[in-house]
């Protein structure tokens, strides 16, 4: 049994599901991010499956998603990279308000995310030491190329409107995979991709991998690609991603 909770958390509306019977318990918790255009709600079969594990589970809303959406969308998909830098900057203080409460176990705060939540994943593996394990499904570490393909601004066309970009992209360069490989290689780390992901394409999290194998640092790496699949989540990719974090938090 498990139990379903919304909250806040350092200001922001969060999905937060327990094991029954322990929400006030320290336990293993997972912060898990959900992709653009979504909802903490969407993602609830993850906030399911963790508690059901024995984890405590945080999804919170993005800025301008779930509870945070102003019902402009044709703004917001112009805002797809200030978004990640915000989930990122928000991570802070979420943790400070779940540490606390004294909702998590020590040495157990474990971050996850699918698609925007999988970059943000790996954007705080870079920046926070004190995160024991990441995951990341179909997400990416590789910022400033993929920001050519993915959700650029309509107009690049004049030395401003590329400085504004630039500046937009600033908070993120520092955090980016490749600048922090020994970050993203001394804890746990779980990558899964569709190999056919038609949105975020299934090398960016093929490059990462790569580039841990060459620096000599994938021997904390888990991988798993599915074949024929595009940018969508499924059953494998679930399954796959509670059992890496059973395995990290040494759950049976």
């Amino acid at each position: 049994m498990i139990e379903i909770y919304i909250g806040q958390f350092a200001g922001v509306e969060a999905l937060h599901a327990v094991p029954a019977g322990q929400k006030a318990a320290a336990l293993p918790t997972v912060v898990f991010y959900h992709g653009f255009s979504s909802s903490k709600t969407v993602y609830s079969y993850f906030a399911v499956a963790l508690a059901q594990a024995g984890f405590r589970a945080i999804l919170p809303d993005a800025p301008r998603h779930g509870a945070r959406f102003d019902g402009d969308a044709t703004a917001r998909a112009g805002q797809f990279w200030q978004i990640l830098a915000q989930n990122i900057a928000e991570f802070a203080p979420l943790s400070a308000a779940l540490h606390d409460a004294g909702l998590v176990t020590p040495g157990q705060l474990y971050v996850a995310g699918a698609s925007l939540g999988g970059m943000t994943a790996l954007g705080l593996m870079s920046a926070h030491p004190e995160i024991n394990a990441v995951a990341s499904l179909m997400g990416s570490g590789y910022y400033t190329t993929l920001a050519r393909a993915l959700y650029p601004p309509n107009r690049l066309l004049t030395p401003d409107d590329r400085a504004a970009f630039d500046a937009v992209l600033a908070p993120l360069i520092r955090l980016e995979a490749p600048r922090n490989l020994a970050r993203l290689g001394t804890r746990p780390l779980f990558l899964w991709h569709g190999e056919e992901d038609d949105v975020v394409p299934a090398t960016e999290s093929v490059s990462l991998q790569q580039a841990l194998h060459t620096a000599g640092l994938a021997k904390n790496l888990t991988c798993q690609w599915e074949a024929g699949v595009k940018h969508r989540i499924t059953p494998a990719a679930l399954e796959g991603c509670v059992a890496f974090f059973r395995r990290v938090a040494a759950i049976n």
